[in-house]
């Protein structure tokens, strides 16, 4: 028999309040399935892959079969996972507008293998269009694999938190570093709003149009008040010189000609009202936090926080 104060201390109930599963010791379960096809929806839907001849895109999850678990032993996270995956894709070629579909399929994604090594099969209907089978046979292959990927990361971060419970060693961490963030829990900082075109990505957009009229007409078109208000269909502000200002579409696109060599050329900087005016960075330092909960921390501020702010910005912008 053991001495008072020692012996396996898997059975030590009393050092946890609830007495529950002591040390994480003995074996939990938690069934990842409808979880698991929600995420994988979340991620694999919506794919986009592009080049100068065709885009695709992953338009539907037509089957996703199989289960997916989690388990705790010993203190130990086990994964189980088995999926059979059926994707529509749909896509276009640029150059003469023709649709096609096809099918992603994914036999077998488990745990048993490596994503690399994760069979991606690629089909397509009748007809022509390889092109577009060859962007989803690489490009689009990539990114499934990616998704599957990122799936994965989710399985063994989000949806396990709460499995493996504190012992008496991390609870006494927890209650130290709550006491010593008492005085000071969070550090914020957050700079001003950055220039524009500093961090919003931009690409760069060339058109071409033939227009049945002589350049003089077309030149026009772009300078006196009467022609932009009637192609508009709106209210228009023009001070046509070098620096100076317009305002067309009743005030949505604002901007200024930077040059104007009549009949010839015309040179304008001009934005659309509802583009973002910035971004402003935040960075937060939360100091003292328990090596266990971090993971947990950044999943609640990230969903809890940053995304639920974000949401409330978006729409006070729609509605303003």
């Amino acid at each position: 028999m053991a001495k008072w104060g020692q012996g396996d201390p898997r059975w030590i109930v009393e050092e946890r309040e609830d007495g529950t599963n002591v040390n994480n010791w003995h074996w939990t379960e938690r069934d990842a399935t409808s979880w698991s096809k929600g995420k994988l929806h979340e991620l694999l839907v919506g794919i986009i892959v592009e080049n100068e001849a065709g885009r695709c895109e992953i338009s539907e999850l037509k089957q996703v079969e199989g289960e997916a678990s989690c388990s705790s032993r010993k203190g130990k996270l086990i994964f189980f996972y088995e999926w059979n995956i059926k994707l529509s894709w749909k896509g276009i070629i640029k150059e003469s507008g023709v649709k096609h579909k096809g099918l992603v399929e994914i036999p077998s994604l488990s745990e048993e293998n490596e994503i690399d090594d994760t069979e991606v099969s690629v089909s397509k209907k009748k007809g022509d269009g390889d092109i577009l089978k060859d962007l989803m046979k690489t490009a689009g292959t990539a990114r499934v694999k990616e998704a599957l990927g990122d799936y994965l990361k989710a399985l063994k971060t989000e949806f396990t938190m709460g499995m493996i419970l504190p012992t008496k060693a991390m609870a006494t961490q927890e209650l130290t570093v709550k006491r010593k963030l008492s005085v000071n829990p969070l550090q914020i900082q957050a700079s001003s709003p950055v220039a524009l075109g500093v961090r919003i990505p931009t690409v760069a957009v060339h058109m071409t149009e033939l227009f049945d009229t002589a350049a003089e007409q077309l030149y026009s078109i772009f300078t006196v008040k009467d022609l932009v208000q009637k192609f508009s269909k709106s209210p228009a502000v023009l001070e046509v010189e070098k620096g100076g200002k317009f305002q067309m579409f009743d005030g949505n696109i604002t901007g200024e000609y930077i040059e104007l060599l009549t009949n010839k050329k015309i040179v304008m900087k001009w934005r659309c009202r509802n583009w973002p005016e910035g971004q402003t960075e935040l960075q937060l330092d939360c100091k003292g936090v328990p090596v266990c909960k971090e993971e947990n921390m950044k999943f609640c501020w990230q969903k809890q926080h940053f995304e639920e702010i974000k949401g409330l910005l978006q729409l006070t912008t729609l509605n303003g």
